[in-house]
Formats: C-alpha cells, structure tokens, sequence
C-alpha cells in the first residue's frame, strides 16, 4: 500500500482490503468509524440490488467502531482485526443478532450465545457488521441475494449473501460455510476470493450441522492475504468440535511473508464431472492451464464413483438432521429440501459407512498426485453463475474436494463474456499455508 496518507472517500475506503484496512488503522490514516462508514454507505446504496444482508445494525456497528477506536486513541493493545467490519452468514449463531438459518421455520430464533468463530472474531477485535443471507438452511433453496455482477443471476449458494457482500465491496471479509461447494462456488460466480480450509481446521461449535464428517467452515475477502488474516484469528483449538485437528497451527498470513512465492507446481485435474461443465468453461480452463504450461493429470479410475460417495453422506445426514424439521413443519420447507431428505431415507447404515470409508482410501489414491504438485487446478463451476434466482447452480465441481476433506480456494481470474469465472486450487490436507502460497503467486500473475 502506497505510504500516502489513505482518502477517507467513502468508495474508495470501501474498496480496501483487510490487510490494506489494518496498515491503514495502525498508521491512524482512517479510523474505524470511517470505514465502517463506508460499508454502511455501500450497504446503503447497493442493498436494494443486491440483498446480501439477512439482519444489518448500522448503529451497533458504528457504536464498536468507535469503541475500537477509542481503544486504539488510549494506546491500548490492538488485536489483530481491531476494527476491521466482518459478516457472518446466518447459519453461525450470534448473541447480538438473530440467527434464522434462512428458513421460516426458525424465523425470530435468537442465539443466546456466540458460536465459537464469533467469539473468536471479537477477541481479534472485528466488527460485526451483520448476518448474510443463507439459502434454506444452507442447502439450495435460494434467498434473496442476487449476484453483483448482473442482478439476474445467482449469486450461488448456500453462502450467497457473504460471497455478494465481499464481492461489492459491502465489507472486507465474511464468514461461509462449505458441505458440497458453498463456499467455491459462490465466488467463482460473483467474483471473489473463496476459501475452504482442511476439515477440522475451524471449530463449528454454534454453526448449524447439515453433515458433521463434511460441514466446513471457510471465508470470503479480495485478497489472499486478507483469508490468511482471517483464518489465523478464527482457527483456535475447540475441544468441543471433536472433528478439530488438534495442536497448534502456524500462522497462515506469516506462512506468506515468510520467503519470495515461487510459481507453483500444479496438476490439471479434469474431475468426472468435467463433460457437464459448460463448453465456455473448458475451453477457458484449458487455456488457463496451457497458457502455464500444466499438464492434465488423469484420475484413477476408481474417482467415476465419488460425486455419488459425497451425496450418499451428505443427503443421508440431511435426512437426519433436516428430517424431523420438514415433518414438523411440511409446508414451511421448500419442495426440494423434502426430496433430497426423501433420497437421504434410501441410503442404508450400511451404504453410509461404505461411503464414509472410502473417504480415506481415495485421498490415498491422489498421492501419486499430491506428491509431485503443490496443488491441483480444477474448475470452481460448471460455468458462469446461470440466470435466475430459483437456483444456485451446481456444486459438481465441489463435493468431491469436501468429501476428500482437502482445502480448496477460488480465485477470480477468469472472465467469460464479461461475467467472472474462478479456477479452483485444492491442496494436500493439512497444508493449506501451500496451497494460499500457490494461490498468492497466481493472483499476483
């Protein structure tokens, strides 16, 4: 960031990233009030278009900004996001606002406790802004968000609202949440940068449960370092969240400053849901990939299964989790949810453990893979974000890397007829400070 004293213009400070945000708090150029502000003035002017916002409070916000800054004036120690504005999407319980996982069933529900990220996201000092709308509990009934980038189209889902925030400079960072593609797949389609870390990287205590052995929480911002940011202030240990690695994490943000990136040595990775992909898509995805001279790398053939492994797992935990809801309450949740929970009743214990068990057995498969690559290329969706706002388009792409538990980032360095495109990156478990290494050097290319 340039050492000229920041412009405190309202759009201008709205397009700053965290890390740009924090250098410039620090260096008392902004305040916090300014920029939370600025986010309060974009919500404003964009709202109406672009409905990212389940539940905003303008005043509370501005009310902890300058509390922030007060602190800051006093000489206080400041943490790491002091007063840095962060949304929270509407599956993640808050004290502070309601928490209605985006379902009229649970209209009014009102946490009486922060969930573990949220508690985390205030000791680091962030402001939170609001809650982002979510689709029908985080599956793919839509909400109201439509996509920055053309009104028309979806945002995607289930993180909508947080990836649209982001995207229109609403606010610097937002929480997601990933059990199929809900975090890749919304910011391929809008435009951002989308990360999910290594399952079990970041506690889930006070998030809604969809399927525990692939439920992951993940986050949105511009800027690779700003998901480094994030994920160091909100990946603490939580012996409550039994699928939590345990042990001590190194920092993610100083994994990026520690040495000059390298280019990164990638594998090109046409999964079997390639031949569904948009015909645009691969075409761009293969350009992509030859422009850097990577070679496609087949799967084994024992990958032909696994979209279906993903689904056996995760509609066989919807219809546990999401049954006893839509029998309580049959005309207040969407025709599609009662069908994959109808689907989910099919699948046998029996079917479930198999397909739990070959977890494990395919991510040995890709070692041959794994070993000789820094991460996999692959797309982030089967295309631009489709028109109209009764879907969320297809997570395809997607479910295989949760149900393989891999950490995977979306950048936005495609565009297709104007509409952006991300290419997806996906690392080896447990290295996800590779993987933003690799992702940092292409976002710099």
């Amino acid at each position: 960031m340039s050492q000229a004293k920041v412009s405190t213009n309202l759009s201008e400070l709205g397009r700053l990233t965290a890390v740009e945000a924090r250098e410039a708090l620090i260096a008392q150029d902004i305040t916090s009030a300014d920029l939370v502000g600025a986010c309060i003035a974009r919500i404003g002017e964009r709202d109406a278009d672009v409905g990212a916002w389940a539940h905003f409070d303008p005043n509370r916000a501005l009310n902890a900004a300058r509390e922030s800054d007060a602190k800051r004036a006093r000489g206080e120690a400041m943490p790491l996001l002091a007063g840095i504005p962060v949304g929270v999407k509407d599956v993640i319980d808050t004290r502070d606002f309601p928490t209605e996982l985006g379902s009229e069933v649970f209209s009014g529900r009102q946490p009486s406790e922060d969930a573990f990220i949220v508690a985390a996201l205030k000791a680091a000092g962030a402001i939170i802004l609001g809650k982002t709308v979510t689709t029908e509990l985080a599956f793919f009934g839509p909400g109201k968000t439509r996509n920055p980038r053309d009104p028309e189209r979806t945002p995607g889902g289930s993180s909508s609202g947080s990836a649209a925030a982001v995207a229109d400079n609403q606010v610097p960072l937002a929480l997601g949440t990933q059990t199929a593609g809900s975090v890749i797949r919304p910011a391929s389609y809008c435009g951002v940068i989308g990360f999910k870390p290594t399952f079990g990287y970041i506690s889930r205590t006070g998030v809604l449960a969809q399927s525990p052995p692939l439920d992951t929480i993940g986050g949105y911002a511009r800027s690779v370092d700003d998901i480094a940011l994030l994920l160091d202030c909100i990946s603490g240990f939580d012996a409550a969240d039994a699928d939590m690695t345990a042990g001590a994490k190194p920092s993610l943000l100083a994994a990026l400053k520690s040495s000059e990136l390298r280019a990164p040595r990638l594998a090109f990775v046409k999964t079997p849901a390639w031949p569904n992909g948009d015909e645009a898509m691969r075409a761009a995805l293969e350009q992509f990939a030859g422009r850097f001279g990577i070679i496609e790398t087949p799967l084994p053939a024992e990958f032909d299964e696994i979209l279906r492994l993903q689904q056996i797992v995760q509609f066989s935990d919807i219809a546990r989790n999401y049954g006893p809801i839509a029998d309580a309450n049959p005309d207040r949740v969407s025709a599609k949810l009662t069908e994959i929970i109808a689907e989910g009743r099919t699948f046998s214990e029996a079917n479930y453990d198999a397909a739990r068990r070959k977890q494990s057995a395919l991510y040995e498969a890709l070692r041959p893979i794994l070993d000789t690559c820094d991460a996999i290329l692959t797309p982030a969706a089967q295309g631009v974000a489709p028109v109209g706002l009764g879907g969320t388009g297809s997570p395809m792409f997607n479910g295989l890397w949760t149900y393989l538990e891999m950490p995977c980032i979306s950048l936005p360095l495609l565009d297709i007829g104007g509409l952006p495109l991300g290419i997806q990156l996906v690392g080896a478990r447990n290295d996800d400070a590779r993987l933003l290494r690799a992702a940092a050097w292409m976002m710099r290319k």
